[in-house]
């Protein structure tokens, strides 16, 4: 918890947690071996790929390797959200290592000392060799450099940094290779016949006329149908391939922000007032904010538009030596001291303005937009105020609420007419004749001319934090929340006696990082699925500026949901298969055309038309997906008229009025290309997928992380 953490620092409890950090650090590497017994009576495995198990230490290795490429990256250590990201790449990594080898082995796909010098310094070279090691001046890749490069590095030490990043490189090349062999071995071989040329040149170039009838379900009252629970069930039976489901948990939860107290407030208000005098009297400001304050935004040169808000407002009594403030912002009680005032090359300017649009290109309404202008610029010359113009007539929302203020603003900001009308102001007030831009006509009016004043600024921000005492009071309430509580009823029943909101969460994977809004809940997950039944109640967790107590409420296993769990989500469909039944009857019981149907039928039906339906398209509008539609349009006889079908949202009884066939042509290659380069960018993807599919990959990295 970021913020408690911080505050039992400042409380003096820095050197216990340093200490703490030490041990863990160096009993880490003991900490999952064969002698543990922390996780699962000594079962270190996180997983299961391609029916070996894969070990925490070997997936350690892999991601020790991937903290230490990015640290050579980055020049420094990941922050958790990126460890987080860190763990899915080098679990990704031994997917491909015991999946895709095996596929490698079993086909003889390796790659030779020879082609991975290949890769470095032959004809097929990586890459990001190529990118790494291009001519500055020419941009085209120099094989020089390289070379010049592997002899320095072969006169180093083992142990140095990029002798070791280069390894771990080189490492990499081979196995990115060989999956290239091996998706190349299956994406060469797609092709495509004659016969589905044509078929998609038809299915792109027909072209369907189409008149129809649509019921939607929702328009029809569920007292006119009826069903059973054993409906339900029979649905359900027939149909379970479609409830298959991951492994997955649902909580009940009650969060206690941890939220600064007015004593809070008034103590950090106190201490900013003492600092208040020493930054007036302080000779160095840069080094005195930069010792004092919570953010690293210490010291700075701004022009005008730039300046912070509060300073902004009154940037023109500003002189060197003020300081300002305190002002609360966005948490932070914050002092502003001007340290200089000086000039920029960097011009900054003001005004507002009102935008008038033309409808369209031509030069009429482009004219009668002018003459609009106009008319407004008299009306303020007249003394009308800009301000209620511009909410009224300004057709930039944006500026318009503000009566037209625009703020301060540099150059560069704005579109060129309307920057060089303002820049080249001589004084304020009203520009005489209306600036045109790409968007419309401008009605300017400049309230600060061109401004080239620079302030050096020195900024003190203290973060208002919760005192021990209201951490210590929110922990408690917390605390006797989950020792009051010996399962789910006496939590909610409690959490309700104290007034606490009980928010739920369903569909919680085993590594998911989120719960609703609680943005790192990974210690709560854990909990869900390593240590608790239906029912417990959790003990207190520190999440971000929280605390949390949670139930768990439900548990789902992979492979088909039970009936209770889907039974809401079948009622749903079976209520829209009674409904089909009723719309598809009572349409066939009634003669004639579709407009004589849907007005007997009622309010609910109504007749729609299309005339560019393709059979490439599978939808149809005012409908939506329906594919079997389209199907059975392209199907039918000029003047035929469909049975009811019933789709997803509804049913739609259609009539084919005219059906334009694709002409014959002689040569249909291009679309068999089309089709091959669709069919190639798939196969890679496609590939993928049935190899994990086939791997049957089992992650428990949950209990570790």
């Amino acid at each position: 918890m970021a913020l408690i953490n911080k505050i039992r620092q400042r409380a003096g409890l820095a050197v216990g947690v340093v200490a703490v950090a030490m041990g863990l650090f160096i009993v880490g590497t003991d900490l999952f071996s064969s002698t543990s017994s922390i996780f699962n009576k000594n079962d270190t495995t996180i997983g299961e790929i391609a029916g070996e198990d894969v070990d925490y230490d070997e997936f350690q290795q892999e991601l020790d390797q991937m903290i230490y490429n990015f640290t050579m990256r980055s020049n420094r250590k990941p922050t958790e959200n990126e460890l987080y990201t860190l763990r899915q790449q080098a679990w990704e990594m031994l997917i491909v290592k015991h999946a895709f080898q095996q596929q490698y082995d079993e086909l003889g796909i390796e790659v030779t000392d020879d082609e991975h010098w290949d890769m470095i310094q032959g004809n097929n070279i990586d890459f990001n060799i190529r990118q790494s090691f291009a001519n500055p001046e020419t941009g085209e890749f120099d094989r020089n450099q390289v070379l010049m490069y592997l002899q320095q590095l072969n006169q180093v030490e083992d142990d140095n940094p990029q002798k070791l990043a280069w390894s771990i490189f080189e490492e990499s090349l081979n196995p990115g290779r060989m999956r290239i062999k091996y998706d190349n071995l299956l994406v060469q071989s797609t092709y495509s016949t004659d016969a589905e040329a044509q078929n998609f040149y038809q299915s792109e170039t027909s072209v369907a006329e189409i008149k129809y009838l649509y019921v939607p379900y929702y328009t029809i009252d569920d007292s006119l149908i009826s069903y059973t629970d054993s409906d339900l069930r029979a649905y359900y039976n027939e149909n379970k391939d479609k409830f298959e489901t991951e492994e997955s948990r649902g909580i009940s939860y009650v969060t206690m922000p941890v939220i600064p107290s007015s004593a809070d407030t008034a103590y950090f208000k106190e201490e900013i007032d003492r600092v208040r005098q020493e930054f007036i009297e302080a000779s160095d400001d840069s080094l005195f904010a930069k010792a004092r304050s919570d953010t690293r935004n210490f010291y700075g040169t701004y022009t005008i538009d730039q300046l912070p808000e509060r300073l902004l407002a009154n940037y023109s009594n500003l002189s060197e030596g003020d300081v300002r403030g305190p002002y609360y912002v966005n948490g932070f009680l914050t002092l502003y001291k001007v340290s200089d005032i000086g000039e920029d090359t960097v011009e900054s300017a003001k005004a507002r303005h009102i935008l008038i649009k033309w409808e369209n290109d031509t030069d009429e309404a482009k004219a009668e937009a002018r003459a609009k202008a106009n008319r407004i610029i008299r009306q303020v010359r007249g003394g009308a105020d800009f301000a209620e113009l511009a909410r009224t007539e300004s057709e930039d929302p944006g500026s318009g609420a503000k009566g037209g203020d625009l703020g301060w603003f540099g150059r560069g900001k704005m579109v060129k007419p309307f920057e060089d009308a303002v820049f080249n102001a001589n004084s304020t007030g009203l520009i005489s004749q209306p600036i045109e831009s790409q968007f419309g006509y401008h009605i300017i009016d400049v309230t600060e001319v061109s401004n080239n004043t620079s302030f050096k600024v020195a900024t003190i921000a203290r973060e208002i934090t919760p005192s021990d005492e209201t951490v210590n009071e929110a922990y408690l309430k917390t605390e006797l929340l989950a020792s009051s509580s010996s399962n789910y009823d006496s939590f909610v029943e409690n959490a309700q006696k104290e007034g606490y909101k009980v928010s739920t969460a369903e569909n919680i994977g085993k590594n998911d990082r989120r719960i609703n809004n609680l943005s790192d809940a990974r210690p709560v997950i854990q909990w869900m699925y390593r240590d608790a039944s239906v029912g417990d109640v959790s003990s207190v967790f520190e999440l971000d500026d929280e605390f949390v107590v949670a139930a768990l409420t439900s548990q789902i296993s992979e492979g088909v949901s039970d009936f209770e769990n889907v039974k809401d989500q079948i009622e749903n469909i079976v209520k829209n298969e009674k409904k089909a039944e009723y719309i598809s009857q009572k349409l066939n019981s009634i003669e004639g055309t579709l407009d004589e149907k849907a007005s007997e039928f009622g309010p609910e039906a109504n007749t729609y038309s299309s005339s560019d339906l393709k059979l490439s398209s599978n939808s149809i509008p005012n409908v939506g997906f329906v594919p079997k539609v389209v199907g059975t349009v392209f199907g039918m006889e000029e003047g035929q008229v469909s049975q009811p079908i019933d789709t997803e949202n509804g049913v739609v009884v259609v009539e084919l009025q005219a059906l334009t066939p694709a002409p014959e042509i002689a040569d249909y290659s291009s679309y068999k290309s089309q089709l091959e380069q669709r069919n190639s960018g798939q196969a890679s993807y496609g590939i993928s997928e049935a190899i994990r599919e086939n791997a049957d990959i089992q992650d428990f990295r949950y209990r570790f992380f």
